[in-house]
């Protein structure tokens, strides 16, 4: 299998960890020799209940015995994907009452690209420095990253790059602005948290321009912050919410939420002003909706920041430097990269998985699902201190 693997699926990376899986469960994932690993990386912040959580995997199989993919999107009615735009709407602030399911979070950013520009006839998209949204050619535009982008230029045109946290940069967003697009907490930069109402000054400087504020919320949405979405911890509310990852339990998907009024302008001049075939599957909205009824009605969102404070307590260790993020978004921050993939490659070897981040290569990602046991986070620590204290023996 392994051969097969490299010879015959595209690679990301020239080193990729090339675990074969037997299956998985929980907060494990086991390997074909029967290994046990702990998951602290959650299919990087997409199995947010876990690996075949029960309530899940029945809404699948239920689904699968009633009809697969029947209509493009948006033709027939199929319950699941109504169902779950109802309870996203009841569970929102407004004016997000309209979803619009994708496949993915970087398809869900081309689809609040394209609506940000229809609602205002404008052009121009901010974003900002170290940010990631996916790397379809849309998304690619406004990754703050540049030589991710260079070799697959030209891009989209008019996108212009502001610093996260400067307010200063605010000034950047003029009555040309169509939309800024921004992470509500910064993913790849290292999981940066916005500070002294950074974003609350932003949405007052789009309402000033006409600008409307799109916030991605791929990675601390469904949860992970200790609220069901992140914003709701910065006193602001988006124009556009984009969502994926945690959002199918383990499943594909994406979406886009907006007003009424917004939404509507994708149907009509042209019509299927934005299309997808495959867009609330019904397997795949039944997976999501089980999954969102699981975090609203048990006490995992607020549960979060209690674990949170569990792993602060546990990882106090010399080599690390600092811990970022919120809730179950946490970064371990190390002396130097080779420090943090020593780590993350010397857990895997002890059976725990950690993983890296995009453009901060001295952190260290700690996503659990959000049903990780405090002994489970007791477990993961122990190996993870560990491992920390055999390199600080080898530095001395």
């Amino acid at each position: 299998m392994k051969k097969d693997f490299f010879t015959y699926q595209a690679q990301t990376t020239p080193h990729p960890l090339a675990m074969e899986i037997s299956h998985a469960t929980g907060s494990y994932i086991y390997d074909m020799e029967g290994r046990k690993h702990l998951d602290f990386a959650a299919g990087v912040s997409a199995c947010s209940l876990g690996h075949c959580h029960p309530r899940v995997v029945e809404a699948v199989k239920k689904q699968l015995g009633s009809y697969l993919h029947v209509m493009v999107y948006g033709e027939y009615i199929q319950a699941p994907a109504v169902e779950l735009s109802k309870l996203l709407a009841e569970n929102l602030p407004t004016p997000l009452e309209t979803t619009y399911l994708v496949n993915s979070g970087t398809e869900a950013i081309e689809g609040a690209i394209k609506l940000a520009r229809r609602v205002t006839g404008k052009t121009e998209i901010v974003y900002a420095h170290h940010a990631y949204h996916g790397n379809t050619m849309g998304a690619l535009s406004i990754m703050g990253l540049e030589e991710r982008k260079i070799p697959f230029e030209p891009l989209l045109p008019d996108c212009s790059p502001i610093h996260f946290n400067n307010k200063e940069d605010l000034n950047k967003i003029t009555s040309k602005t169509a939309a800024v697009v921004l992470e509500t907490i910064q993913g790849g930069a290292g999981f940066i948290l916005p500070e002294d109402s950074y974003l609350k000054k932003v949405k007052e400087r789009c309402d000033e321009t006409g600008t409307l504020l799109v916030l991605d919320e791929i990675q601390p949405g469904f949860g992970r912050t200790g609220k069901l979405f992140g914003f709701e911890h910065f006193d602001v509310v988006p124009d556009i919410l984009v969502m994926g990852k945690g959002m199918g339990g383990g499943l594909p998907i994406g979406a886009f939420t907006a007003s009424k009024e917004h939404m509507a302008l994708l149907k009509d001049k042209p019509k299927l002003g934005h299309i997808t075939t495959f867009g609330g599957n019904p397997v795949i909205a039944s997976a999501a909706l089980a999954t969102l009824k699981e975090i609203i009605g048990t006490d995992l969102v607020p549960q979060t920041l209690q674990k949170e404070k569990i792993f602060r307590k546990l990882l106090t260790h010399k080599l690390i430097k600092e811990i970022r993020g919120k809730g179950l978004m946490l970064a371990l921050i190390m002396e130097s990269p080779e420090i943090a993939s020593e780590v993350i490659l010397g857990c895997k070897d002890r059976g725990l998985v950690l993983f890296w981040l995009l453009f901060e290569p001295k952190a260290i990602r700690i996503t659990p699902p959000l049903t990780v046991t405090e002994a489970e986070i007791k477990e993961g620590c122990a190996i993870l201190t560990g491992v920390l204290d055999d390199i600080q023996k080898k530095i001395r």
